[in-house]
């Protein structure tokens, strides 16, 4: 038995799966993201830590005989490493308030050095804005998974994994460790930073509920997919994110990143595409518009229009990885008219997950699958009109959590896909014009 932490942006999921995958505990709690100003978003490392007791407790039903853990990757927390108390609110990945920082950074060296490109999303500046003012002196950096890893072992490791590291604009592709020319960058001194370890790896023994069991595989989200799928995927969580492994190199548009590796595998890597907002979207047509109960709801609403009735949603940022994004661009709904309704707005907000991910996949090499998983993937008119408009078949996992699974399958130290769930052909062509021409009203 594996205990799979998957602690997300939105809340924590922990899975109690056994050799086979097969999910024998569930446990779930919410985490609250607090927004202090337009553009930030951070989450309380207290809260992140107290989710993870939650949605552990309520998974254990039996004895897990180790833990894998896979998180939002870019998202960035600064503790104090003598009392372990953070000394501020994490910053979360989605935050926006050091653009303008990365408007100044060499993007050339960047790009050739870490195979990213100088964004707010990434957690270098992230990091620099927490540090503003602080003595470094007996403070410690990381990411969730190295929170979660202090915390797990009470402050005697202090790790992270190469999929992790490779996020922060810290980290060199190529030999996978800290870069001092990087460092001296972005002002970051080496003693704040974890150590980096191979993805299916031995980080401790942690405490947990009064436990003692060794933590042997950490991803980040994406990478962890990535691994339970076998190769190439989407996840459609608060974010759409694309990955394919691959050694080639990266396109225009196309970012390239670690891949997860078990100890004993070669370095290995991945193409990667980013779309910031679809789950999220729903979101907020349930907590910030009121137009529904429930996520749930968005299937049938959908499939109640026979068309969209011309209106498409283009959510604040169109993605980073396809060929139109822009940094800072603000949302649109477009083609409203008096006889729109919530329906319009939720089918309009699907949509957009779909026409996103084909954004993205504009930008990659070719596909004759599509791998699907996450949380929204339960929606079928979705994975049907993803594969519309692909006109490739969509083929979702059996068990939608796939970055939960992938780490479990990291702690297990086994490579291989997990079980495929139900498959969508395409059935009709789709014209994305209507979509383009959203987009470029957004960002014109």
């Amino acid at each position: 038995m594996i205990l799979a932490i998957d602690q997300g942006t939105t809340g924590t999921t922990c899975l109690l799966v056994d050799e086979e995958l097969t999910i024998h505990g569930r446990g779930y709690a919410e985490l609250p993201q607090h927004y202090p100003r337009p553009g930030w978003v951070e989450h309380d490392p207290e809260e992140i830590w107290q989710s993870v007791l939650a949605a552990a407790e309520q998974a254990l039903v039996t004895e897990p005989e180790a833990i894998g853990i896979t998180n939002q990757r870019e998202t960035s927390i600064l503790w104090d490493r003598t009392t372990g108390e953070p000394v501020a609110n994490a910053i979360v990945w989605q935050d926006r308030r050091t653009a303008e920082r990365c408007a100044e950074l060499p993007a050339d060296l960047i790009r050739e050095r870490t195979g990213l490109v100088p964004d707010a999303y990434f957690s270098a500046t992230k990091l620099e804005w927490l540090l503003r003012g602080r003595e470094t002196r007996d403070l410690a950096f990381g990411t969730v998974d190295s929170w979660l890893v202090w915390k797990l072992t009470r402050g005697r490791v202090h790790a992270t994994d190469e999929t992790n590291a490779s996020r922060t604009l810290l980290c060199s592709l190529e030999t996978l460790e800290w870069d001092g020319e990087l460092l001296e960058l972005f002002g970051v001194p080496r003693e704040l930073l974890p150590e980096i370890r191979p993805s299916g790896s031995f980080f401790g023994e942690a405490e947990l509920l009064g436990r003692t069991l060794p933590i042997r595989g950490i991803a980040g989200d994406q990478q962890a997919a990535l691994f339970a799928a076998g190769g190439a995927k989407a996840t459609y969580g608060t974010g759409s994110f694309v990955l394919v492994e691959t050694d080639d190199t990266a396109g225009h548009g196309v970012l390239r990143t670690a891949a997860a590796r078990l100890e004993g595998e070669p370095a290995r890597h991945a193409l990667e595409g980013a779309v910031f907002v679809t789950g999220a979207a729903i979101q907020w047509l349930r907590d910030g518009l009121g137009l529904i109960g429930d996520a749930g709801e968005t299937e049938a609403l959908a499939a109640s229009l026979d068309s969209n009735g011309g209106v498409y949603f283009v959510p604040a940022l169109a993605g980073l990885g396809a060929p139109h994004w822009r940094p800072n661009a603000r949302g649109t709904i477009t083609g409203l008219t008096r006889g729109a309704t919530r329906a319009h707005l939720v089918r309009a907000a699907l949509e957009a997950a779909a026409y996103q991910t084909a954004d993205v996949l504009d930008a990659m090499p070719p596909l004759d699958l599509l791998r699907a998983d996450g949380g929204m993937t339960r929606n079928r008119w979705l994975m049907q009109f993803q594969a519309d408009v692909l006109g490739i078949p969509v083929v979702t996992a059996r068990e939608p959590e796939q970055t939960a699974l992938g780490a479990a399958l990291l702690a297990l130290g086994e490579r291989r896909a997990s079980p495929a769930g139900e498959r969508f052909e395409p059935q009709r062509s789709v014209d994305r014009a209507g979509w383009r021409e959203a987009v470029r009203r957004t960002l014109h």
